[in-house]
Order: structure tokens, then C-alpha cells, then sequence
């Protein structure tokens, strides 16, 4: 349909170029431009006028910019982002990764101490964790029917279904949130550092 009446207002414009310039008449170039613009404008219209749309037929849409790719390792790269606050504010990998055997129970008991508090503050700050069981140690519990098998490891014989009765050995714990910074490393091949290597320049 378009097309059809593109060829038409074409050839309105040649008819009507040709009506002006008759044999024997004078050249008027004023009906001519005045002529020439109102096919234009028409021309325009149509180009412009989409019809009605179908039913069922949706607008296009804008492009879309592609999101970054996602880290191939984003979840070891988060791993190891945690792992890095431990280390920096509790020393934690320094502690676990050295050979206590050669030092004494003071010294040890001293260094536990900062990386107690270090560490102790990292979770605080980025996890709200709480027991799973407010019962004191050493006291008699109940596990009812239907208990979330990841919050219960149930010790001794177990015999017949819940709900059990048993001594609280360990009260568990349990998060109810979690407030991990995200991750932007500028290459995917590779993990990020826990924690740099120390060079004083002399």
C-alpha cells in the first residue's frame, strides 16, 4: 500500500510540473516550487504514517545494551574476597598457615587473641548470625517433626521417627543475612589476591 501511494504522489509531481509548463506559456518557477513542495510534504506523510498496527504485533523496541559477561569464577572470586577481610583484619590466613608447633602456649594463646578479634569483627559486619537453639549446653531438647534437616545433626541411636528428645551438645549457628561486597575484577582467568605481598623499598 505504501508503495503505491509513493508512485502516486510521484506522479503527481510530474503532472503537475508538466500542467505548469505548457507549450507556448511562459516558465512560472513560483507554481512550480509551490507545486513541488506540497508533493514533498505528501510524500513525507506517507513515509511517515506506519498504518494501523496488527493485532498481536508489538512496537520494536530500543537496542538493549549488552550487559558485562559475568566472572566464569564469580562465586571463588566472593570466596576469596571473604577470605581476604579475615586475613586483613584478623591475620587469619597468616595464623592458620604457619607452623604453630614451634611456638609455646603463651605465644599462640596471644596471637588467638588477635585473630579472634579480627575475625570476630568481619563476621559481625557482614553477617547477622545467631544459635540455631537458644538452650543452654548440656540441657534436654526437643526436635519436632519436620525439623530443617541442615540446622540438626542428631548424634547416638536414632530410633523410630520425630520428634526426638536429646542432650543439647552444641547450639549451632544460623545466618539470616548476608552483606558480601560484589566482586569487579578486571580479568575473569584469574582469582584475586588475599592479601599482597609486603615489600619495604630501601
Amino acid at each position: 500500500m505504501r508503495v503505491v501511494s509513493i508512485l502516486a504522489v510521484l506522479l503527481l509531481l510530474a503532472a503537475n510540473a508538466l500542467a505548469l509548463r505548457p507549450e507556448g506559456r511562459p516558465y512560472q518557477p513560483y507554481l512550480l516550487e509551490g507545486a513541488l513542495a506540497l508533493g514533498v510534504v505528501a510524500l513525507l506523510a506517507i513515509l511517515a504514517w506506519r498504518g494501523p498496527r496488527r493485532r498481536g504485533e508489538r512496537p520494536a523496541e530500543a537496542a538493549r545494551p549488552t550487559p558485562p559477561p559475568a566472572r566464569a569464577n564469580q562465586a571463588e572470586a566472593e570466596v576469596v574476597s571473604f577470605l581476604a577481610m579475615l586475613q586483613e583484619r584478623g591475620r587469619l590466613v597468616d595464623f592458620l598457615m604457619d607452623d604453630i608447633t614451634a611456638y609455646g602456649d603463651v605465644q599462640v594463646g596471644t596471637a588467638a587473641r588477635v585473630v579472634h578479634a579480627g575475625c570476630r569483627a568481619v563476621l559481625q559486619e557482614h553477617f547477622q548470625i545467631r544459635p540455631v537453639r537458644q538452650e543452654s549446653e548440656g540441657s534436654t531438647v526437643r526436635v519436632d517433626a519436620g525439623y530443617p534437616a541442615d540446622e540438626y545433626r542428631l548424634l547416638g541411636k536414632i530410633r523410630g521417627q520425630a520428634p526426638f528428645s536429646g542432650v543439647l551438645v552444641h547450639r549451632g549457628w544460623r545466618t539470616d543475612t548476608v552483606k558480601l561486597p560484589r566482586v569487579l575484577g578486571d580479568s575473569a582467568e584469574r582469582l584475586p589476591t588475599i592479601a599482597p605481598a609486603e615489600v619495604e623499598l630501601k
